[in-house]
């Protein structure tokens, strides 16, 4: 992306229009039988569609055909950054999604309380998801463990997640996780790729180790696996690349922390989609470019909850006249990656995409659904060139060449 960053970088203009990206975490699905309906199709969206039947729709493709993505590179395509040149952690996600000011010395994780049998087998990957009140208090346990040679810190995310900082000389941030992604199976060893990564690794095994001891006693959050091990990167900052003045209105600290790594200004949203809504309205005169974060139709996708992830597309559905009384110049309707129902996972299939504008040429799409989208003008396109779309929609760019 650094040719496509040069070239925005020279083309960028301001001309007072706004857009909106409303991302929904994991909106693309499949239906559950041949010939049915996906999530999307089956949710009754009368605010999307209209939006789709006035301006142009097609699917989105996170990283590339058949990759299937994380959370991270799902939202630096959308954001216009090529998401094998830009391959962010996950832990630094988190931690700075919580605030936590990282330094060219550290190395974050994220990490998952897990529920592990006597044999060392996971039972829970994710505890039985804990109240928040409790992931807490068993951080401040950990919190008082101590390695040599490192400063630990270990910060409470939301619910069964927590962040681990290790701080100190000559580390390296290439370290498997320690998730099997399955049940029924011991947590993975960390290894490193190379030698200061490696390094790294045997900090997390006395890391671990002393875990294992200190959350014996606690049930259903007995151990931890970690998650996303790396370095904080250098990018550049979307601000400067698009000439955009960024808001960031999102709830769950991970999207918070990618808003923030490209240093868009991240706004306090509260707890809900109403308190986001509240908050764009609040702030509609201070930014240019709004990223809205919604992340429920990704956890009822993981969860195999088909109904449940209908119900949370129509409660985003019920929002959106919200934000087109407010007349953005372009709105932007997308996931950053599917999540179906059918099967509990991210997947690589392409995501439903709509754009509006007055410079729109609207397509045949009359509904908001993977079936329509695949025939709309949009085509499918790599996500890394949903901003390229933006601007030109808004009227942002200048022309290119003589």
């Amino acid at each position: 992306m650094t040719r496509v960053h040069d070239l925005t970088r020279r083309l960028q203009k301001d001309n007072g229009s706004k857009i909106v990206l409303l991302v929904s975490d994991g909106l693309g699905g499949l239906p559950l039988e041949a010939g049915g309906k996906t999530e999307l199709e089956s949710a009754n969206t009368p605010n999307l569609d209209a939006l789709a039947s006035v301006g142009e729709t097609g699917g989105s493709i996170p990283v590339l055909p058949g990759i299937t993505p994380g959370s991270g590179p799902g939202h630096l395509g959308l954001f216009g950054y090529d998401p094998l040149e830009y391959d962010i952690g996950r832990g630094v996600l988190e931690a700075l999604g919580i605030d936590f000011e990282l330094g060219s010395n550290d190395v974050a994780i994220r990490g998952n309380f897990c529920t592990i049998d006597s044999d060392g087998n996971i039972t829970d990957r994710r505890a039985g998801r804990i109240a928040s009140e409790i992931g807490e208090r068993l951080c401040e346990i950990l919190d008082a463990i101590e390695i040599p040679g490192v400063e630990v810190f270990v910060r409470p995310v939301k619910e069964y997640r927590l962040v681990i900082v290790f701080r100190g000389e000559g580390l390296g941030g290439r370290v498997n996780d320690t998730d099997p992604q399955t049940t029924g199976v011991p947590p993975l060893e960390p290894v490193g790729a190379d030698e200061p990564s490696q390094k790294t690794a045997e900090i997390c095994k006395e890391f671990l180790e002393q875990a294992r001891g200190l959350l014996a006693d606690e049930s259903p959050a007995n151990l931890l696996t970690m998650r996303g091990i790396a370095m904080l990167p250098e990018i550049p900052r979307f601000q400067e690349v698009y000439g955009l003045n960024p808001g960031a209105i999102a709830v769950y600290p991970m999207y918070r922390g990618l808003a923030r790594l490209v240093q868009m200004d991240v706004l306090d949203a509260g707890a809900t989609l109403e308190s986001q809504m509240d908050r764009l309205e609040a702030t509609w005169n201070d930014y240019d470019f709004f990223f809205i974060h919604f992340k429920y139709t990704d956890s009822t996708g993981e969860d195999g909850d088909f109904d449940g992830k209908v119900a949370r597309i129509e409660q985003l559905d019920a929002a959106v006249p919200r934000i087109t009384a407010l007349g953005p110049d372009v709105m932007i309707v997308t996931g950053d990656h599917s999540t179906p129902a059918k099967m509990k996972s991210h997947s690589w299939h392409p995501v439903p995409t709509l754009i509006t504008s007055d410079r729109a040429r609207t397509d045949a799409s009359t509904a908001f659904g993977e079936d329509q989208c695949r025939t709309g003008s949009l085509g499918q396109f790599e996500a890394q060139h949903l901003m390229l779309l933006a601007l030109a929609h808004a009227g942002r760019l200048e022309k290119y060449g003589a």
